[in-house]
């Protein structure tokens, strides 16, 4: 049952993230007419939000774009820097609907933000145990399973808040997004479907990952359960 959830989950990814990768590719073929690049739609977007403290930089990577709060900057890919297409201006400006956030202490990305270390370390230790569990079983033969189970669940519950919080974070970022490319008429009509639909895979991806780490957690959570009972 373990390796069919997650070969099933593997492969959905795989299969949402491919699905991206194609609009990206497409959207970025078609010019935008505002002519804008993807760097001077994030700097008018910070600009218009009276942001003057974040730095727009370009990073190397595809679909590697993020907000990173600890420095204030906003980091775009190589293509979405310089692209100016519909794909680009979503992209840039959702990673600005980031900075927006944070400007405003938006409460999700507060809490989100907190977790991050929290999150980290349960991901570690969660790959240290799957780690021996493969190579070293005989290591884990000296605790108690349930005690295992325990930590498993432990980790897989502050993955799985995790990644519930980053949901209303990422989507609220894209509801800035288009709302200021609309407003401000970076996008034409047709352009704006096309950053819409860009955006809307994008946020698919993190609806997979929440789904695959509270069905792991609830697998577990059974596992346990199961033992108990015995």
């Amino acid at each position: 049952m373990f390796w069919i959830i997650f070969i099933g989950f593997l492969l959905l990814s795989w299969i949402v993230s491919s699905r991206l990768k194609n609009k990206f590719r497409k959207y970025s073929q078609i010019p935008l007419q505002s002519g804008l690049s993807g760097a001077e739609v994030a700097r008018q977007m910070l600009h218009d939000n009276r942001i003057y403290d974040v730095e727009v930089i370009s990073v190397p990577g595809k679909l590697s774009d993020h907000y990173n709060p600890a420095n204030k900057t906003v980091n775009l890919s190589e293509e979405v820097y310089h692209g100016r297409s519909a794909a680009s201006a979503a992209i840039a400006a959702h990673e600005c609907g980031h900075a927006v956030q944070h400007a405003t202490a938006y409460s999700f990305l507060e809490f989100r933000s907190a977790m991050v270390p929290v999150q980290s370390a349960s991901a570690k230790i969660l790959n240290f145990i799957f780690l021996f569990s493969f190579i070293g079983g005989i290591f884990f033969m000296q605790f108690p399973i349930q005690l295992v189970l325990l930590v498993i669940i432990a980790c897989y519950g502050v993955i799985s808040l995790f990644s519930i919080i980053t949901l209303p974070v990422e989507l609220d970022a894209s509801k800035r997004a288009l709302a200021w490319i609309s407003d401000r008429g970076v996008v034409s009509s047709s352009e704006y479907a096309m950053s819409k639909d860009a955006l809307k895979w994008a946020a698919l991806t993190y609806v997979v990952a929440a789904l695959s780490s509270i069905t792991m957690l609830l697998y577990y959570v059974l596992q346990f359960v199961g033992m108990s009972d015995d």
